[in-house]
């Protein structure tokens, strides 16, 4: 299955995540206090960093302190580059220690929804919020559909629903009405 994104305007970028399983899990992470389209095109800046290669086993190999100082390189890969450094190290130190290094098998093989879920909640920097987005976007975007999947996809605007050029501001609007309207609750 060819899956084609639309998460950061740069084709490159989103050719990157579509075809990198831990670039995508990576930006999912980086997805909080900066705009979308920054936080998913991190981890194809992050692997022009790291000598042309994004790789678990190898990030995880490297010093905590060292890795984060490769995220506050000018520009810097966050807002937040040295803890979010951090937390991207510990994401691949988890995924070598559980996973073999291969963010897919997090959701390769599951049997439900709720394992999925699950296997995702256990992330490092992945909260229960997060963990919905991310069973969205592997459920509406790369055909990751266990069966009650559905119940645990965030059911709020996301970047889930971003499916094609131009989607990504209609997304951001239909958010920004979606948390004014809980506001008014």
């Amino acid at each position: 299955m060819t899956v084609t994104l639309h998460f950061t305007g740069d084709t490159e970028a989103d050719d990157f995540l579509a075809r990198e399983p831990l670039a995508l899990l990576v930006g999912m992470l980086l997805d909080q206090q900066v705009p979308m389209e920054r936080a998913f095109k991190a981890p194809w800046q992050l692997r022009e960093r790291l000598s042309g290669r994004l790789d678990a086993a190898a990030v995880a190999a490297m010093d905590p302190d060292e890795f984060a100082a490769r995220f506050s390189e000018k520009p810097a890969l966050h807002r937040f580059p040295g803890s979010m450094g951090k937390r991207v190290h510990a994401l691949c130190e988890y995924l070598v220690e559980h996973y073999d290094g291969r963010a897919e098998s997090v959701w390769e093989g599951v049997d439900s929804g709720e394992e999925l879920f699950d296997r995702l909640r256990a992330l490092p920097g992945f909260g229960e919020e997060k963990a919905r987005i991310f069973v969205a976007v592997l459920g509406r975007r790369l055909g990751v559909t266990p069966p009650g999947w559905e119940e645990k996809a965030a059911d709020w605007p996301t970047i889930a629903d971003v499916d094609g050029p131009g989607a990504l501001e209609r997304v951001r609007e239909a958010k920004a009405a979606w948390k004014a309207s809980k506001k008014k609750a």
